[in-house]
């Protein structure tokens, strides 16, 4: 029993240590209030934001730009709801986020990215960085300005180093992630000639599909989105030009005329959308789809036969977008959403991998022209290496570390973890 117990105490030692270790860096957010006089606001107003930390080494002249995730607001109720929030005011944004996964410094953990300016652009206006409304209702006080915020940031950025990038890429997780795909081009057009330029989607590849309840529930709420935030001409115009531009909000009829090299990284059962587009809570009354939801091994036959079903759309709608030889594509068969942001699913020993290759790795060799990746997982439950949890990653965008030192957080979870681990012994 005392052996037992030992082993327990070591193990979860071992564990905590690790936690520290690759917990990365807090960086210190930067306040663009030059864009307010430009109307490139927040929901609220307020000032659009990121967090950089500056590259080293061989790293001093590539940069890494992160859209933050966190899905939309469709109608003005949504939109004043968000509004109270950090996804909608820089107001209510913690000083400091920690880097982590893609954005972490240290080079055991993010091999290829780790000394790299990284930058992680706040989202705050609820469409992707799409909007742009001129007028302002004084009644709610509401902005949809998103595409000035995108602009704003680049244009804080290249001064202060990215007019002189070698290398970039432009990145994003889920609602970000849909963001890097429709700015992909964009961005391109704004670095200097001679850079080179790719991006990378994280669970940002929304299917158009019908729910469980054969409703069109996401071409619906896209639609709302486009249109709230006047959306339309800051889509890309290879789309708008011959589809309607809530269609466009949809990378699958964007994707296969983006020009700058693209790397789609998705769950064939991205947890999101199984949740928000297959089984959306109206399309499932009763809450029969609750457990499933929840955890992919509570799902019944029925269940699982409409999430295979869902795979192949998804990879039918990714299809067209995979002809390109300079992009790459990573779809495993992991219960997941966003790959890049958390350590232990981007590059950690027991991360997911797919032909043997881990995330982290396929990235890198891509963006580096070392070897190409094109691969798709086999059906669930084929991959031993997905952890399956379903969770998006932690938000750790508020975390403020007490006294504003990122050492104290460590001490603080340090002392916390002995604690625990004490108990474990006393027990």
């Amino acid at each position: 029993m005392v052996d037992s117990r030992l082993g327990q105490w070591l193990k979860l030692v071992v564990s905590l240590l690790l936690l520290l270790k690759t917990q990365g860096l807090y960086v210190g957010i930067t306040y663009v209030k030059s864009a307010v006089a430009k109307g490139a606001v927040c929901l609220d107003g307020s000032p659009p934001a990121y967090h950089w930390d500056k590259g080293f080494g061989t790293g001093i002249n590539s940069w890494l730009i992160h859209f933050e995730g966190g899905g939309w607001c469709n109608n003005v109720t949504n939109c004043l709801s968000r509004k109270k929030t950090h996804l909608g005011s820089s107001k209510l944004m913690g000083q400091q986020i920690a880097f982590s996964g893609i954005m972490n410094n240290k080079r055991p953990f993010n091999p290829d990215f780790y000394n790299w300016n990284r930058v992680k652009i706040r989202y705050c206006d609820g469409s992707s960085f799409t909007g742009d409304v001129q007028a302002v209702n004084p009644a709610t006080n509401l902005h949809f300005r998103g595409a000035r915020i995108w602009l704003a940031v680049i244009e804080d950025l290249l001064p202060k180093g990215l007019k002189n990038a070698e290398n970039a890429l432009l990145s994003g997780c889920s609602a970000g992630g849909l963001a890097s795909i429709l700015h992909c081009d964009s961005f391109r057009s704004l670095l200097p000639m001679g850079t080179t330029v790719k991006c990378l989607s994280d669970a940002g590849y929304f299917i158009n599909v019908r729910d469980v309840s054969g409703a069109p529930h996401v071409q619906t709420y896209f639609k709302e989105i486009v249109t709230l935030h006047g959306s339309a001409k800051n889509l890309p115009l290879s789309c708008t030009s011959t589809l309607k531009p809530s269609f466009c909000f949809f990378p699958q009829y964007v994707a296969p005329q983006v020009r700058t090299p693209l790397f789609i990284l998705n769950a064939a059962y991205d947890s999101w959308q199984i949740r928000n587009i297959l089984a959306p809570g109206n399309a499932d009354p009763l809450g029969v789809w609750k457990s499933c939801k929840l955890d992919i091994n509570n799902c019944s036959p029925l269940q699982l036969k409409a999430m295979q079903d869902f795979r192949l759309r998804f990879l039918i709608a990714l299809n067209k977008a995979t002809n390109s030889s300079s992009g790459g594509f990573y779809i495993d068969s992991c219960y997941a959403h966003c790959q890049t942001e958390t350590q232990e699913k981007w590059f950690m020993a027991d991360s997911p991998m797919l032909g043997k290759m881990k995330i982290a790795k396929a990235v890198g060799d891509w963006f580096y022209d070392r070897s190409p990746f094109h691969k798709i997982d086999c059906p669930y439950p084929c991959n031993p290496s997905c952890q399956n949890s379903g969770l998006a990653p932690p938000d750790n965008s508020e975390k403020k570390p007490p006294n504003g030192s990122a050492e104290s957080v460590k001490m603080s979870r340090l002392s916390c973890g002995l604690l625990m681990l004490t108990g474990v012994m006393l027990a």
